[in-house]
């Protein structure tokens, strides 16, 4: 009997679960979580089933941006954050004061508009003022992201030369992909808090509501 292929979302996230294994085998783009055999995608891209049983995550390039045909027929592969986009980004540093992220998917503001991923990415910062919309003056970034999250925020001002000023202060913002220290996927409890499955522990995020 064949094996049926597995339901696979039109774009996957870094630490995004993608399938198990087995039956499945890690591909390009893909690693397994030892703690769960599963297998989980490395990068921001394109998922897809192979007739050998494994699962690979490519990053789309310009002439195939999307996992399905654009019926634009004269398609823009730059993306560039604009205000009010979404954005998904990686947590890469952290001080008291702010999270740096890089910024490597967004959807533009206007209707229709899809999550598409970029072709170079770039660099955001939350600072503390912006990662809620109540008791501002009490947030510890500290408490919010760790590096490596991945969060979903909106791009609230274009800043400087360097970066892009972005916000979590919404309850569908904030971390959506995190993981404990030992590797392990965290799953939200409520809007401050993610847990490990495995062992039971709880750490503080600002997290995401689940769309």
């Amino acid at each position: 009997m064949s094996q049926d292929p597995p339901l696979l979302p039109p774009l996957a996230l870094p630490g995004q679960p993608l399938a198990q294994s087995p039956p499945y085998t890690a591909g390009t783009g893909t690693h397994t979580q030892n703690s769960t055999s599963t297998i989980t995608a490395s990068i921001a891209g394109i998922p897809r089933a192979h007739t050998d049983m494994s699962i690979s995550v490519t990053r789309p390039t310009a002439s195939h941006p999307h996992s399905h045909p654009n019926p634009n027929p004269n398609p823009n592969p730059l993306l560039l954050p604009e205000v009010a986009s979404a954005v998904l980004a990686r947590v890469t540093r952290l001080n008291p004061r702010q999270a740096t992220v890089e910024i490597f998917a967004l959807q533009a503001n206007h209707a229709g508009a899809e999550m598409g991923v970029c072709e170079h990415t770039f660099q955001g910062l939350i600072r503390a003022q912006d990662v809620r919309a109540t008791e501002r003056d009490r947030v510890k970034i500290l408490d919010c992201f760790r590096v490596g999250d991945v969060v979903r925020a909106v791009v609230i001002s274009l800043g400087d030369q360097s970066n892009y000023y972005l916000s979590t202060a919404s309850n569908s913002l904030g971390v959506i992909v995190a993981h404990s220290d030992a590797g392990d996927p965290l799953h939200p409890i409520n809007w401050r808090q993610m847990a490990c499955a495995r062992t039971g522990i709880v750490e503080e995020r600002k997290v995401a509501k689940p769309i």
